[in-house]
């Protein structure tokens, strides 16, 4: 089997965290970083011992060698680096959130179709046993028919505090950041809501330090959502049906969390049992990224485009509703 050969575009604490975990990928090996410093390119090319080491991303994205770029920069980036790799016929796996709007997502995409070149958005949760698990569980009908999501996600960031976490210009606040994954479990389990409400507490620069949303079903079902940068909360997800219940457990967006299940008129908790390996979780995406590539897909069976505009598209909505504004919105792309 021929090996994949991958490329960082970024050399931040994410880039890293997916660099150790590709060492997990049979069939893939990181051969080049790039950086917007030498300096930078080489700290991280030493310490993972990368082959090539490059000091912009358009030597990145024009190194011969290199199958498929995954995307490590902050949020207002995403756009016009996937857009840099898709234009030199890079397959690309693009950080969450993959843009900054619906807008810059569709170009993003519409240039990956106009190419014929792979692109997928980098949710990582999607790929994770627990997360796959839970969606078995649903799917056998163990839960009947789904009422109720409730997801709350929260910390109080710890000094030095990232800019780019209240930078408005940078993407800042809880939605963009971490709110993504709760918007992500309610649309999962619930699809696409028919009412939406929002509210934010602005933080001193204008972003969400906390947002709740309320997603509202024809059905009557309901999904509850909570995240915040001014409290330390549970960050887990449960969700609720009409013959049973499951919970995700602390960090329920990462392969840490547990999962329990309850059944109908049972208080008694089950513990599922899930095989899970070392390293942080972003193994899991890379190896179908792999799989994608080497079936010649251009787009992934199981995080769609379909799926990823939906969630930017329901992101935009959020921000109009609740007041949340960044400068990339008024830019065209």
């Amino acid at each position: 089997m021929k090996t994949i050969r991958w490329g960082i575009l970024g050399a931040g604490r994410i880039a890293r965290k997916f660099a150790t975990d590709l060492k997990l990928v049979e069939d893939a090996e990181l051969i080049a970083i790039g950086s917007r410093s030498q300096e930078s390119a080489d700290k991280f090319g030493d310490e993972f011992a990368v082959k090539y080491r490059h000091n912009s991303y358009e030597a990145l994205v024009q190194n011969p060698e290199v199958d498929v770029i995954y995307i490590a920069t902050p949020h207002i980036l995403h756009h016009e680096n996937t857009l840099l790799c898709l234009q030199n016929n890079k397959a690309v796996l693009c950080e969450k959130p993959f843009a900054m709007n619906a807008r810059q997502a569709m170009t993003m995409i519409s240039l990956a179709k106009e190419k014929k070149v792979f692109l997928m958005e980098a949710l990582w949760t999607k790929f994770q046993p627990h997360f796959k698990k839970m969606q078995e569980m649903i799917g056998q009908g163990m839960l009947g028919d789904i009422r109720s999501v409730l997801v709350n996600f929260g910390f109080v960031p710890q000094a030095p505090v990232p800019a780019r976490l209240f930078d408005p210009a940078l993407g800042g606040g809880t939605l963009l950041d971490i709110g993504i994954y709760n918007v992500f479990m309610a649309l999962s389990v619930l699809g696409k809501p028919d009412h939406i409400d929002a509210v934010m507490t602005p933080a001193p620069t204008g972003v969400d330090e906390m947002c709740a949303v309320t997603f509202r079903y024809q059905n009557g079902a309901l999904a509850q959502l909570f995240s915040s940068f001014v409290s330390n909360l549970a960050t887990d997800a449960d969700i609720g049906g009409t013959q049973g219940r499951i919970r995700l457990t602390s960090r329920f967006y990462e392969t840490s969390s547990g999962l329990e299940y309850f059944p109908e008129r049972v208080n008694s908790r089950q513990v599922i049992p899930l095989k899970k390996e070392s390293g942080f979780g972003y193994q899991y995406e890379a190896r179908h990224v792999n799989e994608c590539l080497r079936n010649g897909l251009t787009e992934s069976p199981v995080l769609t485009f379909a799926e990823t505009l939906l969630l930017m598209e329901t992101l935009d909505k959020i921000r109009e509703i609740a007041g949340i504004r960044y400068p990339a919105d008024g830019v065209g792309g």
